[in-house]
């Protein structure tokens, strides 16, 4: 239940709220038990078994005394008014004790509204910023889908099956206490023989739910599947299309939405059994509640008596339904949990790029990048070996090699995407891990292979993660760019939607509005990977001519393919197998007849 509790925690910033929950649940039950304990004087009125009394009962706190007390009140309107006009008396104090009832019941569950929608949002905020938090690697393990239903469905179930439930914690143990006090004070005879007799029903059903929370797990781990299949099937439908899939494709859809199905199938019976099996115990209880009190009733010297016994039948009904929230309440709370332990997985998953506190800050590059015996690896295989290279201020740096051999990961270790397992990457001297992690990424600009653009218009992606910014300077940044020209030519302008990764725009259009982004930001650093790629010709001229404005007075490193591309760079690095096996100008590379100009002539060639 630790994972209950923790998400109890989250109603702290409520707490003011919750104190005026459980004020307005006590009156609630103050005024609903006191409208049923007004019963005894209206059985006695009815049955005419009370004599009226003339005199006013010493105050005490007790059950006789109130009684008592009620007695004299209604004896007195019976002797001035007479029985009819105590009668009416009696049910308009009984509508009046309702209507407080009710009102009261408002406010709480108005109370409470509040509460559970504060406490979900804060659960949602935490998910999300720690899914921007966490590194790289840890998505790298999971399926998008399955992060998407942590943060949706496992905290809408918790909503559902755990908050929805506050009002039974804080409500139902008042009025269970409240009731039960004025029963004992009823008949403590008969009080104690319910208690032995409740808790055997409690246990039976408490054995239905011990398995929910399991398969309830279970069954958000195949739904996360089926996000994810789902979001597969989206993003590669041309795939699915051109190979002849779609059969393939839903036959595997359908094989995991049948298991879902059949598992939720067996999770939803033993839930809802909950609510007939403890509606039978109840009434089971009840029926031997009436055969015991009635013993107690007929007994030779009556230990209660009849209208006494009638309201403290009425009195025990009020405590059934809250005991039955309880049962009900105890399964929903147990398919809860479920979901909040993949919810805490994720708010609990180790942040591997950390953040020293006295961490320094940086808002400027002033000398060089170096990576000094830098070594990475992802899991067994060292993908990085022994890189030792200086980076100088203003020089444009271009790595080149075989897929697979380090060259992004290389890049990747700059920004703190991943830190290396062993050496060190410094800055002007000092190392990465010195820095705080928001200042590093604010002195780099990034364009990759795949534009990452948001569904979002054209202006709010260049300008995406500043405030602030002047209109003149977007245009500014398009025009470095060249992409002013195309933007002028849409129906809105820099305001025109590009649709979901930019599916509106081509590729050249989409790549020049990630150098755009780059260059509004005015990063003294500029890391490029495979920018021109995959692009036609005519785009990687116009992309490569706004690369060569946006790299002019700025450290760049360049990771390319086309060697055609970066033949001007200061330096070229060719990394084999996660080691630098060559470096120097294209020239000199092309004399030493090695690893490079084998590339060059494979692409010359071609």
């Amino acid at each position: 239940m630790k994972k209950f509790y923790r998400i109890l925690r989250y109603i702290r910033p409520y707490s003011g709220y919750a104190v005026l929950n459980i004020i307005s649940n006590i009156f609630a039950t103050v005024f609903s038990l006191f409208s049923f304990v007004m019963l005894v004087p209206f059985l006695s009125l009815l049955f005419g078994k009370d004599e009226l009394v003339s005199s006013a009962p010493e105050f005490s706190f007790h059950y006789d005394t109130l009684i008592q007390y009620l007695n004299y009140q209604i004896s007195q309107i019976i002797i001035e008014k007479g029985e009819i006009d105590a009668l009416i008396f009696i049910c308009l104090f009984l509508l009046f004790s309702f209507f407080l009832r009710n009102l009261f019941r408002f406010f709480a569950m108005v109370l409470l509204a509040i509460i559970r929608g504060g406490a979900i949002k804060n659960i949602r905020d935490d998910v999300y910023k720690k899914i921007l938090i966490l590194p790289l690697s840890f998505y790298s393990k999971r399926k998008k889908g399955d992060v998407i239903a942590r943060i949706t469905t496992d905290v809408q179930e918790v909503e559902v099956s755990i908050l929805n439930y506050l009002e039974m914690i804080i409500r139902d143990p008042i009025q269970i206490i409240a009731y039960f006090t004025a029963m004992v004070m009823m008949s403590p005879q008969l009080t104690l023989f319910v208690i032995i007799i409740l808790p055997i029903g409690g246990f039976i059903i408490g054995r239905i739910g011990k398995s929910l929370r399991k398969t309830s797990k279970v069954g958000q781990a195949k739904l996360a599947g089926m996000l994810s299949v789902i979001e597969e099937t989206i993003s590669g439908l041309r795939i699915i299309k051109a190979f002849n899939a779609i059969n393939f494709t839903n036959k595997r859809f359908k094989g995991l939405n049948q298991s879902y199905t059949k598992l939720m199938i067996g999770l939803n019976i033993r839930r809802d059994l909950s609510s007939p099996l403890s509606e039978f115990m109840s009434s089971m209880v009840i029926v031997i509640v009436l055969w015991f009190g009635g013993k107690l009733v007929l007994d030779e010297h009556p230990s209660i008596s009849a209208e006494v016994f009638i309201t403290y039948i009425v009195i025990f009904s009020q405590i059934i339904p809250p005991i039955k929230t309880f049962a009900t309440g105890f399964f929903n709370i147990q398919k809860g949990i479920a979901s909040a332990e993949r919810i805490f997985e994720v708010i609990d998953a180790e942040e591997v790029i950390t953040e020293k506190p006295d961490a320094k800050r940086i808002d400027s590059f002033e000398k060089e990048i170096e990576y000094r015996n830098v070594n990475f690896k992802y899991a067994k295989d060292w993908v990085l070996k022994d890189v030792n290279i200086k980076i100088p201020k203003g020089k444009i740096i271009a790595l080149v090699g075989q897929s697979g051999g380090g060259k992004s990961t290389f890049v990747d270790l700059l920004p703190r995407f991943y830190d290396c397992v062993k050496g060190e990457i410094l800055i002007d001297n000092i190392p990465l891990t010195d820095y705080r992690i928001n200042d590093i990424r604010g002195l780099m600009g990034m364009v990759s292979q795949e534009s990452i653009l948001f569904n979002d218009t054209i202006y709010n992606n260049i300008v995406f993660g500043m405030e602030g910014v002047k209109e003149n300077d977007v245009v500014e940044a398009a025009k470095v760019a060249n992409a002013h020209e195309f933007i002028s030519k849409l129906e809105d302008g820099y305001y025109s939607n590009i649709g979901d990764r930019g599916t509106k725009l081509s590729g050249g259009q989409r790549q020049r509005l990630s150098i755009a982004r780059a260059v509004l930001r005015n990063p003294p650093i500029l890391i490029l990977d495979e920018a021109t790629s995959s692009l036609d010709t005519e785009s990687e001229r116009l992309v490569q001519d706004a690369l060569a404005k946006v790299m002019s007075n700025r450290t760049s490193i360049v990771i390319a393919h086309r060697l055609s591309t970066i033949q001007f760079a200061d330096e070229i690095v060719v990394i084999q197998k996660g080691e630098i096996v060559e470096r120097g100008t294209h020239e000199k590379l092309l004399k030493q007849k090695g690893v490079y100009k084998k590339l060059y002539d494979l692409q010359t060639f071609a």
